[in-house]
């Protein structure tokens, strides 16, 4: 954020002034100690473009090169900093062009506030020139929406939106504002929204469900955690870390859990999913009482519904009441926030340790290794893997670094292999599965956690769909680093056209260009890796680079990533070959 004297008046929360709604609106966004936000302008919007632009010394503008970048790098920034992301764009296009992004948003409860310009109140309805109805394509992937048509309403809602996106489970809210209202002048006041009259994000914790809790876990056998991203959004690391430590149950992740809990903690056991550990699947078949923590038990984690845990007592930890038994049927619900709920229940619950059980994941741990996990990263093959690529980034980064990564095969890999010692360090999409998803969100993530190492691993499909974020990279010279794990296809869909389709690879080949030369276009440092022993020299070169660097890894073209459940089967039929 940029530091100095504005060269327009000091806006105050305390008094009244008469000002346009445009102002109001960038007026209301440093009420709420907006640091920065993305964007792009146009005709609709343009007001509110003209006033930033007298308080560009308070508010950082980054300007994307496509309206979803805009929505991506946002998230990014939410998710790496536990802020608000923030959009601006216009009407029509400009608009429907963020809607993949609030979507994604939607799903992986990323609290956004997106800000969009309309045509004049008086041509709603009319085809006018890019008019669109945002608020109709939206509201089914909105936490909240709203369209504003006189100026006197912006900071209400705008106070509402801020508080609405970033409460209970948090989520995308949209604010359509005509451009009339932008011009209207009227008497500017603000203040924060506390509360909403029948809106209750926080659920009530009851003592008498923890108590029932901990005598069934204090019971148990054979238990097991899996925890998700609402242990993050919750900043409840602390309270999973002691409530795991001193239950003694061995905890397993979703892919937006990741970083949660360090990888390297003795309890914590690997990835459940589809292409999730071998160890946490099978045993999810066979524990006696399931701890759901902050997850929403989407299909890529359950597998067949019918043959889920079945024989297992589950107490599910949610903030959302509509999660509970909306996938599986629960046994105890244990509505509320998570760090409550854990420091709460921890103390009711027993010092334990279940050495032959913990066994059991260790046996299968072994299977892995030997039959998946030593051929991705210590390969006999001539041709680089995704493993031993994510491996050597490991070397170098100490578990320290932030890893964004978009959808396919590489972004399996990753979440496997990566090593991390903070939470906040695996940013992906995950419910919606986005390509296109990393480069700008690794912008985002890096300006939200600037202190920290931010690396987008990406595949070449994914990588060409926003390539063009490029240009916000070097515009504003930031230092993010950019690996594309190249295997000329788009390789999940390939895995799958060659398990389940007989290898016919139908439109799944691609002819990619050349992807160092566009990032010289960029005047972005660039480099190609071909062989292994250019391998280590090349991703320490890019992680110690102080600058943008993009570095292309030649990977193995028909590698598939293993273990895999086959689609709508039970977790107990996870293949390793």
């Amino acid at each position: 954020m940029k530091k100095g004297k504005s060269n327009t008046k000091e806006y105050s929360n305390s008094g009244e002034s008469i000002i346009s709604g445009a102002e109001a609106v960038i007026r209301s966004l440093l009420s709420e100690e907006v640091e920065l936000l993305y964007g792009y302008p146009g005709g609709a919007i343009m007001p509110v473009y003209d006033e930033l632009f007298k308080y560009r010394d308070k508010l950082n503008h980054i300007l994307v090169r496509h309206e979803q970048g805009a929505t991506h790098a946002a998230q990014g920034y939410a998710r790496a900093s536990g802020k608000v992301g923030v959009v601006i764009a216009t009407s029509g296009p400009g608009a429907t062009n963020l809607v993949t992004g609030i979507t994604d948003a939607q799903i992986d409860s990323t609290p956004l506030v997106c800000i969009t310009g309309q045509v004049a109140s008086h041509l709603l309805g009319s085809d006018a020139f890019q008019e669109t109805d945002i608020i109709g394509i939206s509201t089914p992937v909105t936490k909240w929406n709203y369209q504003i048509t006189k100026a006197s309403e912006i900071p209400l809602i705008l106070a509402k939106a801020f508080y609405i996106a970033k409460s209970g489970r948090p989520g995308p809210v949209l604010i359509d504002i005509t451009k009339d209202a932008q011009f209207e002048k009227f008497k500017f006041s603000y203040k924060k929204c506390d509360g909403i009259r029948s809106y209750f994000p926080k659920p009530q914790l009851g003592d008498e469900i923890l108590n029932k809790a901990s005598k069934l876990i204090n019971k148990a056998k054979k238990p097991l955690i899996v925890f998700g991203q609402g242990v993050i959004l919750g900043e409840a690391e602390k309270e999973l870390k002691k409530f795991v430590e001193k239950s003694g149950i061995p905890s397993a992740w979703t892919i937006l859990g990741l970083s949660a809990l360090p990888t390297s903690h003795p309890l914590n056991v690997g990835m459940v999913g589809m292409h999730g550990n071998y160890a946490p699947n099978v045993l999810t078949n066979q524990c006696d009482v399931l701890l759901a923590i902050g997850m929403r038990f989407d299909d890529r984690v359950t597998g067949d519904l019918k043959t889920y845990a079945k024989q297992a007592k589950v107490l599910h930890f949610e903030i959302d009441p509509s999660e509970i038994n909306k996938n599986v049927k629960v046994d105890i619900e244990i509505l509320g926030d998570c760090k409550e709920s854990l420091s709460k229940l921890t103390p009711l619950i027993k010092n334990k340790e279940y050495p032959d059980w913990i066994k059991q994941f260790k046996d299968l741990e072994k299977i892995e290794i030997d039959k998946v996990i030593n051929e991705d990263l210590n390969p006999k093959k001539n041709g680089l893997t995704m493993g031993e690529t994510i491996s050597a980034v490991n070397k170098y980064t100490k578990g320290d670094a932030i890893i964004v990564t978009d959808v396919g095969q590489h972004q399996m890999v990753a979440c496997r292999y990566s090593e991390f010692i903070k939470s906040k360090s695996n940013i992906t999409s995950g419910g919606l599965g986005t390509m296109g998803f990393a480069l700008p969100a690794a912008i985002g993530a890096k300006m939200g956690a600037p202190e920290r190492e931010v690396i987008a691993i990406i595949g070449d499909g994914g990588y060409q769909m926003t390539i063009q974020e490029l240009g916000t990279i070097f515009q504003n010279k930031l230092p993010v680093k950019i690996l594309v794990l190249n295997n000329e296809f788009l390789g999940m869909v390939r895995q799958w056209q060659q398990l389940f389709f007989d290898k016919r690879y139908a439109e799944t080949e691609m002819v990619n260009p050349d992807f160092v030369a566009i990032a010289k276009g960029y005047y972005i440092k660039a480099n190609r890796v071909e062989n292994r022993k250019d391998l280590d020299r090349s991703i320490k070169e890019m992680i110690l680079s102080k600058e943008p660097y993009f570095l292309e890894i030649c990977v193995e073209k028909e590698d598939n990533v293993f273990p895999m459940i086959p689609s709508g089967e039970s977790v107990s039929n996870i293949r390793l070959e």
